[in-house]
């Protein structure tokens, strides 16, 4: 069993990566003033994939 497998199976771990996700990019998105606001979203979103963290999948038990 790898790192991420133990993350996927782990909801308080996953609840606090999408807690600092979202923090991280409300900070990169005051840094620039919110002109590169669809570029980090779009990170955002596939580094969160890659985690297993797709938000629009529905969420599971």
């Amino acid at each position: 069993m790898g790192i991420f497998d133990r993350f996927k199976s782990n909801r308080q771990m996953q609840d606090k990566a999408k807690d600092m996700s979202d923090m991280a990019e409300r900070k990169a998105n005051e840094k620039t003033g919110n002109k590169y606001e669809s570029q980090v979203d779009d990170a955002q979103q596939k580094i969160e994939g890659a985690m297993g963290m797709d938000r629009d999948r529905p969420e599971q038990p």
